[in-house]
């Protein structure tokens, strides 16, 4: 169980390194990067998902509706400063959580 903890430990701080990192780069470029879509609900034209993306100071998680006749629109708006978002996305999901930081880490190197 130690071991576990300080596994996630690292793996979170990690993370926030990684996060402060391409914050830098999107201070520089101007442009969001996108860390992760998640479809929850697809159905013929429309569908529902979450778009994260880190913006210079934050991550912000929106739940995305669109499609058919209807315009996109944000059902929900969750912005976390880059100090938290690794410790609620590994409680999230595991398979996000290193997802992003495999992302991130392209996205670096």
């Amino acid at each position: 169980m130690v071991k576990q903890i300080s596994l996630d430990a690292w793996q979170t701080q990690h993370l926030e390194d990684l996060l402060k990192k391409a914050s830098a780069i999107v201070t520089k470029t101007g442009n969001p990067i996108i860390l992760y879509r998640q479809m929850l609900e697809e159905e013929e034209d429309a569908y529902e998902e979450i778009v994260c993306s880190l913006t210079e100071k934050y991550v912000v998680e929106q739940l995305v509706i669109s499609g058919g006749v209807l315009p996109p629109t944000f059902r929900q708006q969750f912005i976390f400063t880059i100090d938290e978002f690794p410790q609620r996305l590994l409680r999230k999901s595991k398979d996000l959580f290193l997802q992003t930081i495999e992302l991130l880490e392209g996205q670096i190197s």
